[in-house]
């Protein structure tokens, strides 16, 4: 059954591939002290008793608490709540311990507790002016992360060294752990020497300015806190709570200043000002350390450092106190900025601290000892006294504002300058239709606003609208394209949750590449300079992922998120004035009512098994999994119930676009009487002309899902994929919906890891099972039938190697004596679905669409960039 199947020519694989799925080899820090655990503080309890016959306590029953649980999960607001109880006495009937939010409220603010401290109001003075800032201690808010007993299995005390080699010559990155910060700072003075046994709390912090209404211009700037000790994937799932809102800074605009630059330097001083507040007790705890408890009732000395702060652009030159236009990290000038990626040495916290300390001297010298040192003028930036902290290694990538709202955004701007709107549009309008890709069937040239997401999902395609596409003035496309390559490559290399040493090496040469390519941009007018910043910080990404590791540690968008949960949504249930206590004081309840109910989860547990007193003590510590192993593992999901029944032939034939399903079942049918035999592919078809299936009816099923395994975290939640077989129909508003024949990927056989060897394109038509009738009658001794096959249309096996500029593998329809090569393969056989670019030349065709051009167009290549699975293991 696989004539005309072989397997392509492998593509030679690129070797840190096979790096990634090494099993790390670990290097644990030398030295046994540290992290280690010490004596409780005198007079500290070591645990919390939690008994108590109703385990829903102060709640009279599961329902009660239900009521509350339902109504934090929903947000529903006081007076819809307080009405809803009150109708027709609803909360006697319920026997609710409540009868309106007053009652609720009073229940949550006096008998609920949490490990997360209060929020506290204090005014700051800078200019003469007093502001309010509301914000938590933050060595409480560091207890409540470390010793929530929800992550007590997953903590991390000491810093590891992971190679994918057993000559330690490929490091592995990944969790922050892995980085070179923590296992250099545990070395330092301040924890080795100093004070030697110490666990290292690496402090994230992320800040950024949110809008709280569509209209009306209400502001919030929160600040986050989370640690590095606790797994990136707990950290980045807001349903874990693992970041901590630490308080809200003022959102003044200082518009009473008439002075520019007066202005400007107020809202400098006033922003550290307020997080030298906040921060203050790091700078004797990260020295001295801190007795800290951990969810498992274990004590240890730690000492929280401030590792790490997340931020767009205009955040990253507020904290580090330089000027917009420059690089918040090194000592490049502004008009060398984007200009290629030579290395400039880091800025000198030394000087930059002697330049700071002028300030004792008057301001006209603090303010030429800082322009020295190419800084503002900043009164006591907050990090100035923060043990083993130097903000400019702090500073790292962002990949939401730099890749996608930069990069990506510029590189759509140039595309549609160079090429044109309207032939940018109409190759939108043209491509074919894919789980992974979003359609913009009205181009991308209307968008406005257009989010980060939209623009992760135009960089999926815009590499295939800039194939072939006719530039001004007979330029070649040939590095425009060369250079769009490099940055999608870049931008997904970048965002690998794993990185190896020959990954980095990788980014590398992608940023490289866009640079011997952007000459393109220049002369045919686009752009006079690349002095753009978002640029230049691309060279830091290498560096900071060493440091650090993966950039999924540190992702803006992370911060983006939380949002929703510790501003918007809080904001939506004040009324609106004076809104900040009553933002803070909701929070406050909220965090109450998510503690208890892992509480109650937690006693139901206990009492549905009981642990004697011996089994109660004994260390029950789940290892943190290490990213090992990268493998294609999908699974299937069909609907239970057929999208169609009792479907003919003839109608499978003409509605589905089957042409030759009548002849590949007999062949299939053939093939399966006779599998354990040595039958050639001649008498297969000979047999198979003499079977009468004309009369049978099949179940077609319209859509087939895939749950794919990440291929860098295979512990991780699967990547959803589908695949669509539908004809075309009238909807019930009248309207013709064309119809819909998803390409795929077919494993023939051979199909490995990685790789394009062992599978083919194919595009399928129909999706069906047989019924039992059918295979009484026909195959009634083949035990191993699969209950659902496909009828696939093939493409020609891929190029034997890419093409030069776009770097995408070719393929053709497969035909043979003016038929398509088609087939019935078991829907095991389907890995995935695959998004193809047609082949559009120098102007898209007008009489294609995106429902026929898959019929029309004659050559496609094979979209790498629709997903970071397919990209990986096609790449």
């Amino acid at each position: 059954m696989t004539e005309n199947q072989s397997s392509p020519d492998l593509q030679p694989q690129v070797e840190y591939h096979d790096n990634l799925r090494s099993e790390p080899k670990i290097v644990h820090y030398p030295n046994p002290k540290a992290g280690e655990i010490v004596d409780p503080p005198t007079g500290s309890a070591t645990s919390i008793a939690d008994t108590g016959a109703n385990p829903h306590a102060p709640f009279n029953s599961s329902f009660d608490w239900g009521f509350v649980d339902w109504k934090t999960k929903y947000g529903i607001g006081a007076n819809a709540f307080t009405e809803l109880l009150q109708t027709n006495d609803l909360h006697k009937h319920l026997g609710l311990s409540y009868s309106n939010t007053k009652e609720l409220n009073k229940i949550i603010d006096e008998q609920l507790t949490t490990q997360r401290p209060r929020f506290q109001r204090q005014e700051i003075k800078v200019a003469g002016e007093a502001y309010d800032v509301y914000f938590r201690d933050i060595i409480e808010c560091i207890k409540a992360l470390w010793g929530d007993p929800a992550f007590s299995t997953y903590l991390i005390y000491t810093p590891e060294k992971h190679f994918a080699d057993d000559s330690h010559e490929i490091r592995m990155y990944h969790d922050m752990h892995t980085g070179k910060w923590w296992w250099r700072t545990q070395v330092s003075p301040i924890i080795h020497k100093n004070t030697p046994g110490g666990t290292i709390i690496p402090i994230i912090l992320s800040s950024d300015k949110t809008q709280l209404t569509n209209f009306g211009g209400k502001l919030a700037y929160p600040v986050y806190i989370t640690i590095g000790n606790l797994p990136k994937e707990l950290r980045r799932k807001p349903s874990r709570n693992a970041q901590v809102l630490l308080g809200y800074l003022p959102t003044t605009a200082l518009n009473h200043m008439e002075v520019d630059a007066s202005r400007r330097r107020s809202i400098s001083n006033l922003f550290h000002a307020c997080m030298r507040k906040m921060l203050q007790p790091l700078e004797v705890a990260g020295k001295t350390g801190i007795k800290m408890m951990s969810g498992d009732g274990k004590w240890r000395r730690c000492h929280p450092i401030l590792a790490i702060f997340v931020g767009d652009y205009p955040e990253q030159t507020l904290v580090t106190c330089v000027k917009q236009g420059h690089c918040p990290i090194c000592t490049i000038k502004p008009d060398h900025v984007g200009l290629d990626t030579t290395t400039y040495p880091r800025r000198n916290l030394g000087k930059i601290l002697v330049a700071l300390g002028k300030i004792k001297k008057g301001p006209t010298e603090f303010a030429k000892a800082c322009a020295e040192v190419d800084i503002k003028p900043v009164q006591h930036p907050f990090w100035e006294q923060l043990p083993y902290c130097n903000i400019y290694h702090s500073i790292t990538p962002d990949l939401l504002h730099q890749l996608y709202q930069g990069l990506i955004k510029y590189i759509i701007d140039w595309l549609k300058t160079a090429v044109g709107e309207q032939e940018i549009d109409a190759r939108c309008r043209r491509l074919p239709p894919n789980h992974n890709i979003r359609l913009f069937l009205k181009g991308i040239s209307i968008l406005s606003r257009v989010t980060g997401k939209e623009h992760r999902q135009i960089s999926s395609i815009i590499l295939g609208l800039a194939i072939d596409a006719k530039l001004p003035q007979g330029y070649s496309p040939a590095r425009l394209i060369r250079a769009i390559r490099a940055m999608l490559d870049f931008s997904f290399i970048a965002q690998y949750p794993l990185q190896t040493t020959e990954t980095l090496q990788s980014l590398q040469e992608a940023l490289n590449t866009f640079h011997q390519n952007k000459q393109i941009l220049i002369d045919l007018g686009i752009r006079n300079n690349f002095e753009i910043p978002k640029l230049h910080m691309l060279n830091h990404y290498t560096e900071s992922i060493e440091h650090f590791g993966t950039t999924d540690n540190y992702n803006s968008e992370h911060t983006e998120r939380l949002h929703i949960d510790m501003a918007k949504d809080a904001y939506r249930a004040t009324n609106h004035r004076d809104e900040f206590p009553q933002m803070t004081l909701w929070l406050e309840r909220r965090e109450k009512v998510i503690e208890h109910a892992q509480r109650i989860e937690k006693r139901l547990m206990t009492l549905e098994q009981p642990q004697s007193p011996l089994e109660a003590q004994t260390d029950q510590v789940i290892p943190v999994p290490h990213v090992v192993g990268i493998s294609f593992q999908r699974f299937h999901h069909i609907a239970q119930t057929p999208s169609q029944r009792g479907v003919s032939i003839d109608t499978i034939i003409t509605e589905y676009k089957a042409s030759q399903f009548e002849e590949c079942l007999q062949q299939f049918i053939v093939w399966r009487q006779n599998i354990d035999n040595n039958i050639s592919w001649q008498q297969i078809r000979r047999k198979a002309q003499t079977l009468d299936i004309s009369d049978v009816t099949f179940s077609l099923y319209h859509i087939l899902k895939f749950f794919i395994k990440d291929p860098f975290a295979p512990s991780e939640k699967t990547i959803v994929d589908s695949v669509h077989v539908k004809p075309g129909c009238i909807n019930t508003a009248g309207k013709i919906i064309p119809a819909r024949f998803d390409t795929v990927l077919v494993n023939t056989g051979f199909g490995q890891v990685e790789g394009k060897e062992g599978y083919r394109v194919a595009q399928v038509h129909a999706i069906f099972t047989l019924s039992t009738k059918f295979i009484k009658q026909y195959i009634p001794h083949d035990i191993h039938l699969p209950q659902h096959l496909a009828y696939v249309e093939f493409f020609t096996k891929f190029s034997s190697q890419p093409e030069a500029n776009h770097g995408l593998l070719r393929i053709k329809h497969q035909v043979n004596n003016n038929q398509p090569m088609a087939r019935i393969i078991p829907v095991s056989n389907i890995a995935r679905s695959v998004h193809l670019f047609p082949k559009f030349g120098p102007v898209a065709p007008q009489s294609w669409t995106s429902s026929s051009v898959l019929e029309k167009s004659s050559v496609f290549f094979v979209n790498t960039f629709s997903d970071r699975h397919l990209y990986h293991t096609l790449y």
